[in-house]
């Protein structure tokens, strides 16, 4: 389930998971501000039930190795949705960039939902 091989300076090879990728995408998304959780509720049935881990975070590695990524998450009332997609698009770059060396192709951002506080909901 290897997702991605690199060399190593020529002294061997590097195998990243699709699960570490996955983890480093998601904890990205969650620690922009606004971002109140990444989800997969948007996603079909059948998708979620046997990709479990992937908690709302889909990737892809195209034909000539680019890495396209969709991301989904909900967001917290009251702060711009342009804004958090291109703060947390920044930070998906960055960290996969610096964590693992890799320049993802595209990352789309999908807001599934505006997440309302519960004394907001009550009222």
């Amino acid at each position: 389930m290897a997702a991605k091989t690199q060399d190593a300076a020529g002294s061997g090879k590097i195998t990243l998971d699709r699960k570490i990728l996955v983890s480093i995408i998601n904890l990205a998304a969650k620690e922009i501000v606004g971002v109140e959780s990444v989800t997969n509720s948007a996603r079909p049935w059948i998708k979620r039930l046997f990709n479990r881990y992937d908690d709302g975070v889909e990737i892809k590695f195209e034909k000539n190795g680019a890495l396209t990524v969709d991301v989904f998450i909900n967001i917290a009332i009251g702060y711009s949705v342009p804004d958090i997609a291109y703060r947390v698009q920044e930070n998906i770059r960055n960290s996969l960039a610096t964590m693992v060396a890799l320049k993802p192709l595209k990352i789309n951002i999908h807001v599934i939902n505006v997440e309302c506080d519960s004394e907001v909901s009550n009222a």
